[in-house]
């Protein structure tokens, strides 16, 4: 069924049902009415030449520039052609049609001034499958993302490039393949198609979206740890974190105390020591904390794919249009700098406990890096210097973007939020995330294979899903298979699916 939007409602899971499933779109038949009421107020002003910031104005530091009848009917097409202005890749296909979703629930609340006829092409761009061609690179997100999402509105005007069908084509040509009208640009389409930072606000919700399935299997990855070091349990009694508070902290430690149920551990048949160090006990505490800070951000992603981010921005209701700052990302790229610092900490610990794992003086009797004949066999320990890399790396990209503005425009654009380095960043944060837990993973099972007592029914599947990728290591191999698999095994998400299957949900 399509997904209807009408400036309400949009959630991260919906955007990513469009952005990388394909769902189809639809415009509320409300929505389209409020694009025909606003629009028709805005032909009124235009022609009762009422200054309007962008309409019949130049834009940044020309915006005292007053155009012309003649003028304001060409200036749309400069407009897109001079803000066309990125560099280098392209994005994912999915950050582009999140993006597309994105600016159509902006313009369906009926505050842009836009004809219907910019947000129904957007429409049928996505359920047609005509994705723009968009450098990745080039917005500081304020006035929005507007070097990108001016690629997206070339192809308005018939030209720039798309992907249709798997191929790379010229804007027209995938419209006519694809049976879509080309709307031209009139007075303020253009501005109205562009000024928001819809591109970062997508690429936000999707990576919110496979964060929060990592963060789930961080639990998982955790609990295999802590059965294989035979954890002290009583830091993950519910009531040590309910008395503190904290939401998160309290979510994890069932989470990790769910996947552990059914074995010696969880029973008390397995003697521990009196206290074990952070990384051990202090799980809950940090992977809550991300938790804590994923929430937050998901309210600000939220309303900003149901806000009016634009400029200016018009109310029929009192004939009045406000020109100011809606498209200023820093309301999204502050909590997602916080979230890719948060994935960052608990990959930090997770390269915590896999240390212990290979640590002989701190595993708790298990062998010299997990192999039956160390010195001649070195087993995991490269295993650490690969995760160790990936958090180094990690560390550099959680430097804010949000504190990084530079200003341009000849200083009347003179704060601006970078949110798409924040947004670009986290991908490659979440990136080495996966590698990182993949190979926590990798080692947990190589030591719960060196246990003979009984495991939690949550860790024995896990461990079952491991082992139809990678092998105990019996004796030294090359290794970078099995890494790259366990990435792209934490990527797919399945030791979750199955995990929970019988668990059930870790949420």
């Amino acid at each position: 069924m399509a997904i209807v939007l009408d400036g309400t409602g949009l959630t991260i899971e919906k955007l990513v049902e469009i952005a990388r499933h394909g769902e189809k779109v639809e415009i509320s038949s409300d929505a389209l009415e409020k694009m025909r009421v606003c629009r028709a107020m805005l032909e009124e002003k235009i022609e009762a030449h009422e200054i309007m910031y962008g309409v019949n104005t130049g834009i940044g530091e020309f915006s005292e520039v007053v155009l012309d009848d003649e003028q304001v009917e060409q200036f749309q097409k400069y407009l897109i052609y001079n803000h066309a202005a990125g560099i280098g890749e392209p994005a994912p296909i999915e950050y582009i049609r999140g993006a597309m979703a994105s600016r159509i629930n902006v313009l369906a609340q009926g505050h842009s001034g836009n004809r219907s006829e910019i947000a129904l092409t957007f429409a049928e761009m996505l359920n047609k499958g005509v994705t723009p061609f968009v450098c990745q690179k080039g917005s500081v997100g304020a006035c929005g993302d507007l070097a990108p999402m001016a690629q997206l509105a070339l192809l308005f005007m018939g030209e720039g490039q798309a992907y249709y069908k798997g191929e790379l084509l010229d804007g027209k040509e995938a419209m006519d393949r694809a049976g879509i009208a080309i709307p031209g640009l009139k007075a303020r389409d253009g501005l109205a198609a562009i000024n928001g930072s819809n591109v970062l606000t997508a690429m936000s919700a999707i990576l919110l979206y496979d964060s929060e399935r990592w963060l789930r299997q961080t639990e998982i990855a955790a609990a295999m740890t802590l059965e294989a070091l035979k954890a002290n349990f009583r830091p993950y009694s519910p009531q040590l974190h309910e008395i503190r508070g904290f939401k998160g902290a309290v979510r994890a430690a069932a989470a990790i105390r769910k996947c552990v149920e059914g074995g010696d551990l969880a029973a008390g048949r397995l003697k521990c020591k009196v206290q074990d160090a952070y990384s051990m006990r202090s799980t809950p505490q940090v992977i809550g904390a991300a938790h804590d800070a994923w929430e937050y951000a998901r309210s600000q992603v939220e309303i900003e794919l149901n806000g009016v981010g634009d400029n200016p921005v018009f109310f029929p209701e009192k004939n009045l249009q406000l020109s100011g700052a809606n498209f200023q990302g820093s309301p999204v790229s502050l909590p997602m700098d916080m979230v890719g610092a948060a994935i960052t900490m608990v990959s930090v610990m997770s390269e915590r406990r896999m240390n212990r794992l290979n640590h002989p003086a701190l595993n708790i009797g298990l062998p010299a890096f997990l192999t039956k004949g160390a010195g001649m066999m070195s087993g995991l320990m490269l295993s650490q210097y690969t995760a160790d890399s990936l958090i180094v790396e990690q560390r550099i990209l959680s430097m804010p973007a949000s504190i990084q503005s530079i200003p341009a425009a000849a200083d009347q654009e003179d704060f601006v939020s970078m949110g798409m380095n924040t947004a670009i960043k986290n991908a490659q944060i979440l990136e080495n995330a996966y590698g990182v837990l993949g190979i926590e993973f990798m080692a947990a099972a190589q030591a719960l294979d060196y246990r003979d007592y009984t495991f939690g029914r949550g860790v024995t599947r896990a461990k079952e899903v491991i082992r139809r990728y990678v092998d105990f290591l019996d004796e030294d191999r090359p290794l970078y298979p099995d890494h790259t698999r366990m990435r792209e095994l934490v990527r797919s998400c399945e030791i979750l699916d199955e995990v929970e299957s019988v668990v059930g949900s870790l949420r």
